[in-house]
């Protein structure tokens, strides 16, 4: 008995072809502004673009932007998104990348995949949890490297405070540098209050780790991995947003040390 033959998937039409590039181009946008390196970003937009039929998918990343090229059928179709950045949420990577295998495995068609794609939201804590959660770590940081507990308890509420501070300038929309000059000096007053009353025997422990939660810890890895992984343009461009941010930690750090005339790190 001779086997089946194996059926090929129908063409996509103009529309089909159009609506998977839409998916394409928005899944690519949606992994790079919640923080997924490039790699992997390219990857699953072209996965995503073959599992719905597409012949073949072209991926470029900017440091702003996202282009996608889909070809089939004598057809070629392009679109660009605009990127802007939508702060880290490895919840929303991992979601959509969750999406995609499933669309690879058979489980969703284009219709069934922009259902739950766009039915993916960013996982957020209460912003009193993550306030209170910063502190902790800021102050154990404190604990490790010598502090006593008082200062491990300035820290803890310089860095909670803080962090309160930012999340609120967040939900504002303020410009990141500015948010992260602000939550540099509100940190740095509050510990350095701790050296001026005398409060624990280690202020420069406390006033050096109530800030280590502005550390931009994740664009500098992902900077370092896009540029060794080949994508120079958006690894440079993710290395200079942490350096930017970084400068406004340091201005707010020394602005908060100018007022109050306390230079414990000195």
């Amino acid at each position: 008995m001779d086997p089946a033959p194996i059926r090929k998937p129908l063409p996509l039409t103009e529309p089909q072809q159009r609506e998977a590039t839409r998916l394409c181009v928005e899944t690519g946008l949606t992994l790079l502004q919640h923080g997924a390196e490039s790699a992997l970003v390219e990857n699953l937009t072209r996965r995503l673009a073959l599992a719905l039929g597409v012949e073949r998918a072209e991926v470029a990343l900017l440091a702003n932007a996202v282009v996608v090229t889909t070809l089939g059928e004598g057809h070629c179709i392009t679109s660009v998104r605009r990127n802007e950045d939508r702060g880290i949420s490895m919840h929303m990577v991992t979601e959509v990348q969750r999406a995609v295998l499933a669309t690879e495995g058979g489980e969703l068609d284009a219709a069934g995949y922009r259902a739950r794609f766009e039915a993916i939201r960013p996982f957020r804590y209460p912003r009193w949890i993550t306030s209170v959660m910063i502190g902790l770590s800021c102050a154990c940081f404190a604990r490790l490297i010598g502090a006593d507990w008082t200062s491990c308890g300035v820290s803890l509420v310089a860095a909670g405070v803080a962090m309160a501070v930012r999340l609120q300038l967040v939900r504002l929309h303020f410009n990141p540098m500015v948010n992260f000059f602000v939550t540099a000096f509100v940190a740095t007053s509050i510990a350095g209050q701790g050296a001026i009353y005398q409060l624990g025997a280690t202020p420069r422990v406390a006033m050096a780790s109530c800030v280590l939660l502005l550390v931009p810890g994740f664009p500098l890895i992902n900077s370092v991995s896009d540029m060794v992984k080949g994508y120079i343009n958006t690894g440079l461009a993710r290395g200079m947003y942490a350096v930017l941010l970084s400068t406004g930690a340091c201005a707010g750090i020394l602005l908060a040390m100018t007022v109050w005339k306390v230079w414990a790190w000195l």
